[in-house]
């Protein structure tokens, strides 16, 4: 019926997070997870998807990066 695989599945669950609440309600390990599955998808087929991704991923690279230096500081 569907060839959706797991992480495929688990990409589109947390980008509905994103997409309803933003990055902030994601964990500190849901975000490295994230950023994982969004780089592992290939978008060079659509240009526009792509050019998404690339924002989507600097996005999730600065939150991991505030959150890992706030826990630096505490």
């Amino acid at each position: 019926m569907s060839d959706v695989s797991p992480s495929d599945r688990r990409r589109v669950e947390l980008l509905e997070i994103v997409s309803k609440r933003g990055l902030k309600e994601l964990s500190l390990e849901d975000l490295k997870e994230l950023l994982i599955l969004v780089e592992k998808k290939d978008y060079s087929h659509n240009k526009k998807a792509q050019k998404s991704k690339t924002k989507l991923v600097a996005k999730i690279h600065a939150r991991i990066y505030d959150l890992e230096e706030k826990s630096m500081f505490r």
